[in-house]
């Protein structure tokens, strides 16, 4: 990622470039992308590829403004976040939902940033925290978007939310290394991606979300729901509330 890259890509989530790489400029780096750039799966309910490569990402990313999930997020912020100086290792997790039971391995990419310390760095897990997390701390840590725990569960670690965990494997992973687990989550009836299209983004207050038709708005102790009449009133959500202009609406299921 040259310099001009790093400079649209800074523009595109709205943040200064740090001046050292530090950990204040990771704080505000990540909530900057957590703020502009969605967690979307609209490609997979539009029968458009997912390739996991720098170019591929940056074009949907930064120049046609999309988001993405959780490859293509944490894998765009980490070539970006080494442009900038920063010492980034991929990560793969696999997540465990409520009812205890573990994804796929490679189901989840995220981020080791080891400045001082290790942190942990997540731009592409839809609602997780707004900020790094120790990585080798095993007291709760406090974020704007709950507390969060990280045990150690063998040879990984796990972190630990109010309503899921993620195990993670802290052997240093590749982009490449993701390529079957992202092909079976936009192809397999078994993931939820292909159950019907989501688009999520953080707010100043809490988050709205488009699943499907229902357009959901979360923050300050209150929630709403709408469920929006037809294609037209759902594109005009996705460009009214993610950027995301397109000219037709994802199908609800795929064929």
């Amino acid at each position: 990622m040259d310099r001009e890259q790093i400079g649209r890509y800074l523009a595109r989530i709205g943040a200064a470039r740090p001046g050292e790489p530090d950990l204040e400029g990771l704080r505000a780096l990540q909530y900057a992308h957590l703020r502009t750039v969605p967690f979307e799966n609209l490609d997979i309910h539009l029968d458009e590829p997912i390739v996991l490569e720098e170019a591929s990402l940056y074009e949907k990313i930064v120049q046609r403004r999309r988001g993405g999930f959780c490859y293509e997020l944490n894998g765009l912020f980490a070539a970006l976040l080494r442009a900038l100086g920063y010492e980034v290792t991929l990560l793969a997790g696999r997540v465990r939902g409520s009812d205890g039971v573990l994804g796929i391995p490679y189901d989840h990419l995220t981020l080791r940033v080891d400045l001082d310390e290790p942190w942990l760095a997540d731009v592409g897990f839809g609602h997780f925290t707004d900020g790094p997390l120790r990585l080798n701390a095993r007291t709760p840590q406090h974020d704007p978007a709950g507390v969060y725990r990280i045990a150690e569960n063998g040879d990984f670690l796990e972190v630990h939310s109010d309503d899921d965990s993620l195990l993670i494997d802290p052997r240093p992973a590749e982009l490449a290394d993701f390529t079957a687990a992202c092909w079976w989550h936009r192809t397999s009836p078994d993931s939820h991606f292909t159950r019907s299209p989501v688009c999520s983004l953080r707010t100043a207050t809490g988050r709205v979300t488009l699943s499907g038709t229902k357009l959901i708005t979360a923050g300050n102790g209150a929630r709403t729901e709408t469920v929006l009449p037809d294609e037209a009133s759902v594109l005009a959500a996705y460009r009214d509330h993610f950027g995301i202009d397109i000219d037709r609406a994802p199908a609800l299921r795929r064929a």
